[in-house]
């Protein structure tokens, strides 16, 4: 256990990232030129980091493309690469305190759930896949005595992983892993609010006997650096997170190059139904504010939209208003705090607009200090609006009172989003029969979360495209898959 001082003395000692990692090389940008990586909790500097361009990543993916190529990583067997990756996830055990610090300053994250959900999820999910690299098989199709068929899983090539500022570490280990596991090479490049716990796995990979080349990190904004890879004709797949905005650019990108693979993970609307025969209120609060304020609401998957039956709104309310208090703000290095700053000035001054409108407000409501928000619940009469249409980001929770079951499923799929949602039911039946109505890729009941390493994740509608995270399926969309007919069949008779 730790103190607030302790957290601040060891963070003062850090080692933090400053180059890009190009195989297997620290590297500057070719152009020289550097941006301030700053902490939100703070505004102070962290470090400069190289500002890359098309040039850093035509470097990068020329060196992903030879190692993958050669064979270095690729055509290792299936158990050599699992005890790689293995030792990745055990090495990054290791280290979890420098980890967990470093995303903690980097995103303004609370270092209690760096260290207890981002960086032990991020290990969770490495030994995931590699376990998962001889356990994948391949299949023998229902052909005749005469051929056989045999249908074979090839990696896809150099993949380019383009991440999100919000869970830096965790969304890194959702691709890479199934990515190297494929036996591919990747080229990645962090969100340039987030880079430096990239950079240090990036380091770390190398010392637990990943090839140099197999595993680069190219530094800098989207127009530079984002754009590049998109449209970069040697890469064969690229895996996105963020919002739907910028994800429409990658397909648009892979149009105009050379039709790469694009899977895309974007925003969410997220829905929460509540019906009168709930059990456990109680319980039912908890859920719906760890889903709303977690990580300051800077979640994909957060509830933003609760539809709650009219004759259980009032008790909710009391219960929600009851937790959120327990919801502290503050530094994110003290141990108690639950809700530190937005990830920028820039995402505040859109998060804090939503703090105003027609709603009621019935918890919250303040901005603290520079860039937090505290959390907050507003009641509304009608779902109409931008507060519950558009994706907010932020720790701002919409709720509504409705009549029946049937009418909050209705308007839970009133969105162009379909990335989660959730279902407080009593009668299991029912329960599940409206978890089935709603268009969303996970629908949690009697529980807000996303499942665990072996469900996919993704979207319905504008919130996903191509394919899943997470999971075996996780693994499809960095393999091709090859048809092998063979003709067994003799101008001689028998063998």
């Amino acid at each position: 256990m730790h103190g607030t001082a302790d957290y601040k003395t060891q963070a003062q000692s850090l080692r933090l990232p400053t180059k890009m990692i190009v195989g297997g090389a620290l590297m500057a940008a070719a152009s020289g030129k550097t941006y301030a990586t700053v902490n939100p909790a703070t505004g102070k500097v962290l470090a400069e980091l190289p500002a890359g361009s098309a040039t850093d990543v035509d470097n990068a993916v020329a060196v992903a493309r030879q190692a993958f190529e050669d064979g270095r990583w690729s055509k290792q067997t299936p158990a050599s690469r699992k005890q790689v990756l293995l030792k990745l996830a055990s090495v990054i055990e290791k280290n979890a305190l420098e980890l967990a610090l470093m995303e903690s300053l980097d995103s303004g994250k609370t270092i209690t759930d760096c260290i207890n959900i981002d960086v032990p999820e991020t290990v969770n999910s490495l030994r995931w896949h590699a376990e998962a690299i001889d356990k994948i098989y391949d299949q023998v199709s229902p052909a005749n005595d005469s051929s056989l068929g045999l249908i074979v899983r090839e990696p896809i090539g150099v993949v380019g992983i383009v991440l999100p500022w919000n869970f830096p570490l965790l969304m890194l280990a959702w691709k890479i892993g199934p990515a190297l596991a494929a036996g591919c090479t990747v080229v990645v490049k962090p969100a340039e609010e987030t880079s430096l716990t990239t950079l240090r796995v990036a380091e770390l990979a190398l010392d637990a006997g990943l090839p140099p080349g197999v595993f680069n990190v190219v530094t800098g904004d989207g127009p530079d650096v984002g754009e590049p890879i998109g449209r970069h004709p040697d890469i064969d797949a690229i895996s996105f997170t963020g919002s739907s905005e910028t994800g429409r650019r990658f397909l648009k990108y892979s149009s105009e190059s050379n039709l790469k693979e694009v899977v895309l993970e974007m925003g969410g609307k997220n829905p929460c139904i509540v019906m009168d025969d709930v059990r456990d209120l109680d319980a039912v609060a908890s859920h719906i504010c760890n889903g709303a304020f977690w990580n300051v609401g800077q979640n994909c998957s957060a509830i933003s939209r609760l539809f709650v039956h009219k004759d259980v709104k009032d008790r909710l309310l009391e219960k929600l208003a009851e937790v959120a208090k327990t919801w502290t703000v503050g530094d994110p290095l003290d141990p108690d705090t639950r809700i530190g700053p937005l990830i920028s000035t820039t995402h505040f001054e859109k998060v804090s607009a939503y703090l105003e409108g027609d709603g009621r407000v019935v918890v919250g409501g303040k901005i603290i200090g520079g860039t937090t928000v505290e959390p907050t619940i507003i009641e509304f009469k009608q779902h109409e609006g931008k507060h519950v249409r558009e994706e907010i980001f932020g720790p701002i929770l919409a709720i509504i009172a409705v009549n029946s079951l049937a009418e909050a499923v209705s308007l839970a799929n009133q969105t162009e989003y379909g990335l989660a949602a959730s279902v407080f039911v009593g009668d299991g039946t029912r329960a599940l029969r409206a978890a089935r109505a709603i268009k969303a890729g996970t629908v949690t009941v009697n529980c807000y979360g996303e499942g665990d390493a072996a469900t996919p994740f993704g979207g319905y509608k504008q919130s996903g495209f191509g394919g899943r995270d997470k999971a075996f399926h996780a693994h499809d969309q960095y393999c091709q898959t090859k048809t092998l007919w063979v003709d067994l069949s003799s101008s001689n008779e028998g063998f």
